[in-house]
């Protein structure tokens, strides 16, 4: 979480000289209004994806028409956060979190050298977007949404969206289609500029960490009472947001998932502003900041430092996010070891309704959980 500091200090001092407004005025929140191409809005979004793996969510996530890259990842994320050795108390494992029974019937070759391996991510890819297309087509002839019966279907089992004729009216599988879909926005290439106009969540994140310019920094600070009121750069950020009801992940690299990613010219005020140590891998991110307008910030930089204006050019700056309630409603939940808790795994389904269908249910031969 720590920010290299040369010629930080000063441009940060300056820049608390200024205040909000005069920030706000500077460069026009730095936004030129560029409208970018719109020929391809499923492209995945720039530092979202792990280098060695967005080639294959690219290629993979167009296998069927009713996925896409920004979904499949999306998948991936949510089951591993793109951990490869990932494993569950509910024997899944891999990237993609399979069952051993399911893995059997859908695990697939995607590199090429000859076997299906559970724990090679290019396999898990494959596998991920092959098991997604199978239930694609198991719910074919469900009338609505494509993408929405085929995700309902990952969640519940092919025969309970038949059955229902659509989504099934189970809470746990409504919240999956939302929160799959949400997250997906998440990886979406922003496509076209965005309004300059602050929300009111974004004006009051903006407000609660303005107050705390001042406060020395406190590695895993959260601002309690027992803390004295400190804090690091995440647990400030966690904490602006839930000042306007937007809960957010205690981590960096968890809240740079909370929403759409403005391109740098698309920034504006509440935009949380990032920084990695590798810019191929989001997982590398370790600082975070509140953008305020003008190139600038409010962070809580580094031990031995206090919460107050920083520029946003610096190395390591990764992009930006724009939370939503939706984009933080999505993320997945981070165990005390760092694994997340996955809603389902391939071939997990629900089962309700059905007993424990899943794709074997329809005729594909998956495993039932």
């Amino acid at each position: 979480m720590v920010l290299g500091k040369a010629g930080a200090v000063a441009a940060g001092a300056g820049a608390a000289a200024l205040g909000f407004a005069a920030l706000v005025t500077l460069g026009t929140f730095a936004a030129s209004g560029t409208t970018q191409s719109s020929a391809n809005n499923l492209a995945l979004s720039s530092g979202t994806v792990p280098a060695a793996y967005q080639p294959l969510i690219q290629k993979w996530g167009t296998l069927c028409p009713e996925i896409s890259p920004p979904m499949l990842a999306a998948q991936l994320y949510q089951e591993s956060g793109f951990d490869p050795s990932a494993r569950s108390p509910a024997k899944a494992y891999g990237m993609a979190q399979f069952l051993e029974g399911t893995w059997a019937t859908y695990g697939t070759d995607g590199d090429g050298d000859g076997k299906a391996d559970i724990w090679n991510p290019a396999d898990a890819i494959a596998s991920a977007a092959t098991y997604d297309c199978a239930l694609a087509k198991d719910v074919s002839q469900v009338p609505g949404d494509k993408q929405g019966n085929l995700l309902a279907a990952y969640n519940a089992g092919p025969y309970a969206v038949i059955k229902a004729g659509g989504v099934p009216a189970y809470s746990e599988t409504q919240g999956y289609v939302r929160s799959i879909r949400s997250l997906a926005l998440s990886f979406t290439a922003p496509t076209t500029s965005t309004s300059l106009v602050l929300s009111p969540q974004s004006s009051g994140a903006i407000y609660f960490a303005q107050t705390k310019l001042g406060t020395p920094y406190l590695w895993g600070g959260e601002g309690l009472s027992s803390q004295d009121g400190r804090f690091d750069c995440s647990g400030l950020t966690q904490a602006a947001y839930a000042s306007v009801g937007i809960t957010l992940p205690r981590v960096a690299n968890d809240q740079w998932y909370a929403g759409e990613h403005p391109s740098r010219d698309q920034l504006r005020p509440g935009d949380l502003v990032f920084f990695a140590n590798d810019l191929t891998d989001p997982r590398s991110i370790h600082h975070v900041g509140i953008y305020v307008g003008g190139g600038y910030m409010i962070d809580a930089p580094h031990t031995g430092a206090v919460i107050r204006y920083d520029t946003i050019d610096q190395k390591g700056y990764i992009g930006a996010t724009r939370v939503t309630s939706d984009g933080a409603l999505a993320l997945p939940v981070r165990n005390a070891d760092g694994t997340i808790t996955s809603t389902t795994s391939p071939g997990q389904g629900t089962g309700q309704g059905t007993g424990q269908e899943t794709a074997q249910g329809a005729g594909q031969g998956g495993a039932k959980s």
